[in-house]
């Protein structure tokens, strides 16, 4: 990425956000966060920006109703990352007309100030695997302690076919769809990242969003922990700095990546089910994780993993960190920061 391009990070201060501001001002590049600070950790991950970058421009405003400050943020900007959104699904249960507003029409709202813009900056988006659906016609297969694909072996490819589940899995698609055809019709340069399992350091995750942080955090802080199901469910996990890279590779490849959609996760080489994770912490904390058990949540899938080959061929992207590492990266940042979680738990 060439140095001094200005990148607008909306959701910038979310634990995506805040991990891709960091890592693009490492590199020399100008950023703006925007966000409405609505996600618990949001205050702390500003704070702990601008201890770092005391330069760091933060806009506050609201995709769904301050167009005003878009548009002049997105003037003066050549990238757009769009990490802003209502990200639990359990949430979108509760609140759909809220999950509706954040993402669908914030995330309109973001295209049309972009197709009547002058300046015409890169946006990618950050979707989800849950347009997908449960895919209830995959053959999924019981091991010892986790579950696989049959017949997937690479993963979950992006041509799979749209079954969007829950209204969290409709507005996410319905998002996307907006982002990969507004490149098509209006000649724009757009990305979209149908990301699975992302998790690292600043995620203050919570029981239905950010399970291996919040599985990590509930560890180290001895809070109750409850599975929902067996405990085999399998994701495939990505480390942020790797999806950070991710993204800086589909602006360098823009001539490649406009008007692509990605599956981006760890892919098959780097999954993690609850129970496996549960045997790294024990090693971590010198003793077994205790849990109870619960009934299994609706469209829970027993497994998701990505086929991440269409990224790493287009992009020249490769996740580095496993699992393993990754968790214990996350232990040992949770274990050395517990003030920053005991009020929330």
């Amino acid at each position: 990425m060439a140095k001094n391009k200005k990148n607008l990070i909306i959701g910038g201060a979310g634990f995506i956000g805040c991990n891709l501001t960091a890592y693009l001002l490492e590199k020399g590049e100008d950023v703006c966060v925007f966000d409405n600070f609505s996600r618990g950790g949001s205050f702390d991950n500003v704070v702990w920006l601008k201890e770092r970058y005391p330069n760091l421009r933060v806009v506050a405003g609201d995709i769904r109703t301050d167009k005003h400050l878009l548009k002049k943020e997105m003037e003066l900007c050549d990238v757009v990352f769009h990490l802003a959104g209502q990200v639990a699904v359990t949430t979108s249960f509760i609140n759909p007309q809220l999950d509706f507003m954040v993402n669908v029409v914030g995330t309109f709202n973001i295209l049309e100030i972009l197709r009547l813009s002058e300046r015409k900056p890169i946006l990618v988006y950050a979707s989800t695997n849950k347009v997908y659906g449960g895919m209830e016609d995959v053959v999924v297969e019981e091991r010892d302690r986790r579950y696989c694909y049959r017949d997937f072996p690479w993963g979950i490819s992006e041509t799979r076919g749209l079954n969007f589940h829950s209204p969290y899995g409709c507005s996410k698609g319905a998002a996307e769809q907006y982002v990969r055809d507004y490149a098509r019709m209006y000649d724009l340069k757009t990305v979209v990242f149908r990301q699975s399992c992302i998790y690292g350091t600043r995620q203050f995750g919570v029981e239905d969003q950010g399970w291996v942080a919040w599985m990590v955090i509930a560890a180290v802080l001895g809070k109750p922990i409850t599975v929902y199901g067996d405990g085999k469910q399998v994701r495939d996990v990505l480390w942020v700095d790797d999806l950070c890279l991710a993204l800086e590779k589909a602006v360098a490849n823009i001539d490649i990546s406009k008007g692509q959609i990605y599956n981006i996760g760890g892919g098959p080489d780097k999954t993690l089910s609850l129970l496996e994770l549960f045997d790294y912490l024990g090693s971590f904390l010198g003793a077994p994780v205790v849990y109870s058990n619960a009934d299994w949540r609706p469209g829970d899938q027993k497994v998701y993993v990505s086929d991440i080959k269409k990224a790493q061929q287009d992009l020249s992207w490769q996740p580095q960190i496993t699992p393993q590492e990754g968790v214990k990266r996350l232990f040992e940042w949770v274990n050395n920061n517990k003030e920053l979680f005991k009020e929330r738990t």
